[in-house]
């Protein structure tokens, strides 16, 4: 079986390169928000990093751990998120073997929820965490950060300049 923190640990290396180009671009931009009801990205950040710890901590027998400070910096985050890679690389895949047979019993905004080991990670853990990485990325493109699908995901490669939408007839159809 794969450690459910692998998924995590890679998307938590996009995190950090999102985060560096943002403060390579603008500080600014850590403050802004997608709209004015929702958290800005260092917030969407900080959230998004904490769902790999909220994840992870039960699956593996653990209890949940937190490396926020209480600060909302660029800085801090970015501290917050070394610590976090650092814990989650050290847990043993072996901590993970009990997974089919946990019960994690969480809370979703107001909601109280019973999940199975798998449901909590699959259906609320993986998708809560992308929501906030999304929402980083998406407040940084919107900002003008000049970051793209391959930044994203680490794995898609464009040449220079490409854009989707210069493309005649093929506007977005991967989805960007």
């Amino acid at each position: 079986m794969i450690a459910p923190t692998r998924l995590f640990l890679h998307y938590l290396d996009r995190l950090h390169e999102l985060l560096q180009r943002v403060a390579a671009f603008d500080a600014d931009v850590a403050g802004r928000r997608l709209h004015p009801d929702m958290a800005p990205l260092l917030q969407q950040a900080r959230t998004a990093i904490g769902f790999t710890l909220r994840a992870s901590c039960p699956l593996a027998g653990r209890e949940i751990v937190s490396f926020a400070e209480g600060e909302l910096t660029l800085p801090a985050v970015l501290s917050e998120l070394a610590a976090t890679v650092r814990y989650l690389a050290e847990i043993p895949d072996a901590d993970f073997d009990r997974i089919d047979a946990l019960n994690v019993h969480t809370t979703a905004g107001f909601a109280e929820l019973d999940l199975s080991g798998w449901d909590y990670y699959l259906m609320y853990a993986v998708p809560n965490f992308f929501f906030h990485y999304s929402m980083v990325y998406a407040i940084a493109r919107q900002a003008g950060v000049p970051v793209g699908k391959a930044d994203f995901d680490g794995y898609h490669r464009y040449p220079p300049g490409f854009s989707f939408a210069r493309q005649a007839g093929e506007a977005g159809k991967d989805g960007s």
